[in-house]
Protein backbone atom coordinates (compact mmCIF):
# COMPACT_ATOMS: atom_id res chain seq x y z
CA UNK A 1 0.00 0.00 0.00
CA UNK A 2 1.56 3.31 -1.01
CA UNK A 3 2.19 5.92 1.67
CA UNK A 4 3.12 9.57 1.58
CA UNK A 5 5.97 8.99 3.98
CA UNK A 6 7.93 11.91 2.65
CA UNK A 7 5.22 14.24 3.99
CA UNK A 8 4.96 12.69 7.44
CA UNK A 9 7.81 14.50 9.20
CA UNK A 10 6.29 17.89 8.41
CA UNK A 11 2.77 16.75 9.28
CA UNK A 12 3.48 14.98 12.57
CA UNK A 13 4.66 17.82 14.77
CA UNK A 14 3.76 16.70 18.34
CA UNK A 15 2.66 20.23 19.22
CA UNK A 16 -0.07 20.29 16.57
CA UNK A 17 -0.85 16.57 16.19
CA UNK A 18 -3.66 14.68 17.91
CA UNK A 19 -4.15 10.92 17.90
CA UNK A 20 -7.77 9.75 17.69
CA UNK A 21 -8.85 6.23 18.61
CA UNK A 22 -12.29 5.35 17.27
CA UNK A 23 -14.59 3.02 19.23
CA UNK A 24 -11.72 1.03 20.74
CA UNK A 25 -13.90 -0.04 23.63
CA UNK A 26 -14.29 -3.36 25.40
CA UNK A 27 -17.82 -3.94 24.13
CA UNK A 28 -16.48 -3.74 20.57
CA UNK A 29 -12.92 -5.09 20.76
CA UNK A 30 -12.83 -6.93 24.08
CA UNK A 31 -13.40 -10.64 24.84
CA UNK A 32 -17.12 -10.02 25.37
CA UNK A 33 -17.56 -8.05 22.16
CA UNK A 34 -20.96 -7.31 20.68
CA UNK A 35 -19.21 -7.72 17.30
CA UNK A 36 -17.00 -10.81 17.72
CA UNK A 37 -15.99 -10.98 14.04
CA UNK A 38 -14.72 -7.42 14.17
CA UNK A 39 -12.96 -8.03 17.48
CA UNK A 40 -11.21 -11.11 16.09
CA UNK A 41 -10.11 -9.23 12.99
CA UNK A 42 -8.74 -6.30 15.01
CA UNK A 43 -6.66 -8.70 17.07
CA UNK A 44 -5.61 -11.11 14.32
CA UNK A 45 -4.56 -8.32 11.96
CA UNK A 46 -2.47 -6.65 14.65
CA UNK A 47 -4.54 -3.47 14.45
CA UNK A 48 -5.38 -3.42 18.17
CA UNK A 49 -1.74 -3.90 19.16
CA UNK A 50 -0.70 -1.18 16.71
CA UNK A 51 -3.23 1.23 18.20
CA UNK A 52 -1.78 0.50 21.64
CA UNK A 53 1.74 1.17 20.30
CA UNK A 54 0.66 4.50 18.83
CA UNK A 55 -1.08 5.55 22.04
CA UNK A 56 2.00 4.64 24.09
CA UNK A 57 4.23 6.66 21.74
CA UNK A 58 1.83 9.60 21.93
CA UNK A 59 2.07 9.53 25.71
CA UNK A 60 5.87 9.44 25.50
CA UNK A 61 6.16 12.29 23.00
CA UNK A 62 3.49 14.65 24.31
CA UNK A 63 0.98 14.07 21.51
CA UNK A 64 -2.58 14.53 22.73
CA UNK A 65 -4.80 11.43 22.61
CA UNK A 66 -8.57 11.50 22.24
CA UNK A 67 -10.61 8.31 22.66
CA UNK A 68 -13.97 8.46 20.88
CA UNK A 69 -16.51 6.11 22.49
CA UNK A 70 -19.96 5.14 21.20
CA UNK A 71 -22.51 4.35 23.88
CA UNK A 72 -26.20 4.46 24.66
CA UNK A 73 -28.45 5.02 27.63
CA UNK A 74 -30.21 1.94 29.06
CA UNK A 75 -33.53 3.44 27.91
CA UNK A 76 -32.13 4.24 24.46
CA UNK A 77 -33.24 7.86 24.76
CA UNK A 78 -31.69 10.04 22.06
CA UNK A 79 -30.23 7.12 20.08
CA UNK A 80 -30.67 6.88 16.32
CA UNK A 81 -33.12 4.38 14.87
CA UNK A 82 -33.08 5.62 11.28
CA UNK A 83 -30.77 2.97 9.80
CA UNK A 84 -30.52 -0.80 9.76
CA UNK A 85 -27.26 -0.66 11.71
CA UNK A 86 -28.87 1.11 14.67
CA UNK A 87 -31.83 -1.26 14.80
CA UNK A 88 -29.52 -4.28 14.67
CA UNK A 89 -27.40 -2.85 17.50
CA UNK A 90 -30.45 -2.71 19.75
CA UNK A 91 -30.77 -6.51 19.49
CA UNK A 92 -27.13 -7.40 20.17
CA UNK A 93 -26.45 -9.46 23.31
CA UNK A 94 -23.79 -6.98 24.47
CA UNK A 95 -24.96 -3.39 24.75
CA UNK A 96 -22.68 -0.36 24.83
CA UNK A 97 -24.39 1.08 27.90
CA UNK A 98 -23.11 4.22 29.60
CA UNK A 99 -21.14 3.51 32.75
CA UNK A 100 -20.53 -0.18 32.01
CA UNK A 101 -17.34 -2.10 31.27
CA UNK A 102 -18.39 -2.25 27.61
CA UNK A 103 -17.63 1.44 27.10
CA UNK A 104 -14.19 1.41 28.73
CA UNK A 105 -11.16 1.59 26.45
CA UNK A 106 -10.04 -1.93 25.57
CA UNK A 107 -6.66 -3.35 26.61
CA UNK A 108 -3.86 -3.33 25.66
CA UNK A 109 -4.57 0.36 24.98
CA UNK A 110 -3.65 2.40 28.05
CA UNK A 111 -5.42 5.62 29.01
CA UNK A 112 -3.41 8.33 30.73
CA UNK A 113 -4.68 11.18 32.85
CA UNK A 114 -3.93 13.58 30.01
CA UNK A 115 -6.09 11.69 27.51
CA UNK A 116 -9.52 13.02 26.62
CA UNK A 117 -12.45 10.62 26.35
CA UNK A 118 -15.38 11.81 24.25
CA UNK A 119 -18.62 9.86 24.49
CA UNK A 120 -21.50 10.08 22.04
CA UNK A 121 -25.08 8.81 22.28
CA UNK A 122 -26.04 9.21 18.64
CA UNK A 123 -24.95 9.00 15.05
CA UNK A 124 -22.22 7.27 13.08
CA UNK A 125 -19.35 9.71 13.42
CA UNK A 126 -17.01 10.37 16.34
CA UNK A 127 -16.70 13.99 15.16
CA UNK A 128 -20.04 15.20 13.82
CA UNK A 129 -22.20 16.52 16.67
CA UNK A 130 -19.64 15.68 19.39
CA UNK A 131 -17.05 17.60 21.40
CA UNK A 132 -14.16 16.32 19.29
CA UNK A 133 -14.01 19.22 16.82
CA UNK A 134 -14.01 22.06 19.40
CA UNK A 135 -11.48 20.15 21.48
CA UNK A 136 -9.21 19.77 18.46
CA UNK A 137 -9.42 23.49 17.73
CA UNK A 138 -8.72 24.44 21.34
CA UNK A 139 -5.73 22.08 21.33
CA UNK A 140 -4.30 23.75 18.24
CA UNK A 141 -4.59 20.57 16.20
CA UNK A 142 -3.54 20.72 12.58
CA UNK A 143 -2.96 17.00 11.92
CA UNK A 144 -5.30 14.26 13.14
CA UNK A 145 -4.03 10.67 13.18
CA UNK A 146 -7.02 8.34 12.88
CA UNK A 147 -7.01 4.78 14.21
CA UNK A 148 -9.62 2.26 15.35
CA UNK A 149 -12.78 0.61 14.10
CA UNK A 150 -14.55 0.11 12.00
CA UNK A 151 -13.22 0.64 8.54
CA UNK A 152 -16.76 -0.06 7.39
CA UNK A 153 -18.46 2.93 9.05
CA UNK A 154 -16.98 5.02 11.86
CA UNK A 155 -13.40 5.38 10.60
CA UNK A 156 -14.30 6.77 7.15
CA UNK A 157 -16.86 9.03 8.83
CA UNK A 158 -14.11 10.39 11.08
CA UNK A 159 -11.73 10.96 8.17
CA UNK A 160 -14.28 12.74 5.99
CA UNK A 161 -15.57 14.89 8.85
CA UNK A 162 -12.03 15.90 9.85
CA UNK A 163 -11.08 16.80 6.29
CA UNK A 164 -14.31 18.79 5.85
CA UNK A 165 -13.40 20.78 8.97
CA UNK A 166 -9.96 21.69 7.64
CA UNK A 167 -7.71 19.22 9.45
CA UNK A 168 -4.98 17.26 7.69
CA UNK A 169 -5.58 13.57 8.33
CA UNK A 170 -3.08 10.75 8.62
CA UNK A 171 -4.53 7.24 8.56
CA UNK A 172 -2.38 4.57 10.15
CA UNK A 173 -3.57 1.84 7.82
CA UNK A 174 -2.47 -1.13 9.94
CA UNK A 175 -4.08 0.40 13.03
CA UNK A 176 -7.55 0.27 11.45
CA UNK A 177 -9.78 -2.78 11.19
CA UNK A 178 -13.04 -3.76 9.53
CA UNK A 179 -14.82 -6.81 8.17
CA UNK A 180 -14.28 -8.79 6.09
CA UNK A 181 -10.50 -8.64 6.36
CA UNK A 182 -9.96 -7.86 2.67
CA UNK A 183 -12.31 -4.87 2.82
CA UNK A 184 -10.09 -2.65 4.96
CA UNK A 185 -7.02 -2.36 2.67
CA UNK A 186 -9.26 -1.90 -0.36
CA UNK A 187 -11.24 0.88 1.31
CA UNK A 188 -8.11 2.62 2.58
CA UNK A 189 -6.39 2.38 -0.81
CA UNK A 190 -9.36 3.38 -2.97
CA UNK A 191 -11.16 5.86 -0.73
CA UNK A 192 -9.26 7.21 2.27
CA UNK A 193 -6.01 7.61 0.36
CA UNK A 194 -7.77 10.19 -1.81
CA UNK A 195 -8.26 12.54 1.14
CA UNK A 196 -5.72 11.48 3.78
CA UNK A 197 -2.04 10.64 4.04
CA UNK A 198 -1.81 6.87 4.47
CA UNK A 199 1.11 5.43 6.45
CA UNK A 200 2.02 2.40 8.50
CA UNK A 201 2.23 2.38 12.28
CA UNK A 202 6.02 2.05 12.10
CA UNK A 203 6.25 5.07 9.81
CA UNK A 204 4.14 7.17 12.17
CA UNK A 205 6.16 5.99 15.17
CA UNK A 206 9.40 6.83 13.41
CA UNK A 207 8.25 10.40 12.85
CA UNK A 208 6.88 10.90 16.36
CA UNK A 209 10.08 9.63 17.94
CA UNK A 210 12.58 11.37 15.69
CA UNK A 211 14.92 13.87 17.38
CA UNK A 212 13.69 17.46 17.26
CA UNK A 213 15.88 20.41 16.42
CA UNK A 214 16.12 22.98 19.15
CA UNK A 215 15.01 26.42 18.10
Amino acid sequence: MPSSYERLPELLDPVSTVLLTVECQQGVLGPESALPELAREARASGALDNIARLVAAAHDTGVQVIHAIAERRPDGRGANRNARLFRAAERLPVQQLSGTTAVRVAPPIEVSEEDLVVRRLHGLSPIQGTDVDPLLRNLGCRTLVVTGVSANVAVPNAVFDAVNRGYTVVVSADAVAGVPSEYTPAMVRNTLALVATVATTDEVLGCLRRPRRRS
